[in-house]
């Protein structure tokens, strides 16, 4: 009777726990964002940039804007020259799903050298893409190409595994699809601190190094 009674304190205990955990990810991940630029002109110049992979649809027939601007973003920093080589990080969990090559697909269509563009199939989640841009890809300076708020946390997680990152910022997707991405990122965000500072998480497979080239 008596954990019955105490059942509001309890809930209200739990409820206030979460919301101050949320916040306190929010601000320790936020801080990174002076690290993320809008402008092309004056983000810094690095060998590579890190395309964080999403799918390109949504359903069957619903184009993924969060792709498409990621895209143009990698596009307008190769072509201003400001990175010199693509690596594109993504899901290949399945036969019949592959993210790093749609995207690759794209990116010469879109006018990069194929020979300019590295594939990292095992970057399930943005932990994953970050930490094996520099154990795979010998990558210690890095630019992370995405949305911003998805850069402040690659960026966070960057810095507290010894890579120097900065990222460039796509385009952001408004609408439904846009706040449900919101939402989740807030979750995602006390994911990133637990892994980092809690469960010191390793990424799901490693594996053997592999060269990105200099530029001939």
């Amino acid at each position: 009777m008596k954990i019955i009674k105490n059942l509001p304190f309890i809930f209200s205990v739990t409820i206030i726990s979460i919301l101050l955990i949320i916040i306190v990810s929010e601000n320790i991940i936020k801080a990174n964002k002076d690290y993320c630029y809008d402008d092309i002109d004056d983000i810094p110049g690095n060998k590579v940039g890190l395309v964080l992979g999403t799918s390109k649809f949504i359903g069957k027939n619903w184009l993924n804007y969060y792709y498409q601007y990621r895209i143009e973003a990698a596009v307008d920093l190769y072509k201003s020259g400001k990175i010199k080589f693509v690596l594109v990080s993504g899901d290949n969990s399945q036969h019949s799903y592959n993210e790093p090559k749609t995207i690759k697909n794209d990116l010469i269509k879109r006018g990069i050298p194929a020979k300019k563009i590295y594939l990292d199939y095992a970057g399930f989640r943005t932990f994953d893409s970050v930490i094996r841009s520099k154990k795979i890809f010998g990558q210690e300076k890095i630019t992370i190409i995405s949305q911003r708020f998805h850069n402040e946390r690659a960026v966070f997680i960057a810095k507290h595994n010894g890579i120097e990152a900065v990222g460039y910022n796509a385009k952001p997707v408004t609408g439904k699809n846009g706040i449900k991405t919101r939402i989740r990122e807030r979750f995602a965000r006390v994911k990133a601190i637990l892994d980092i500072y809690i469960l010191r998480t390793k990424p799901k497979f490693l594996g053997n190094e592999i060269e990105i080239n200099q530029e001939n």
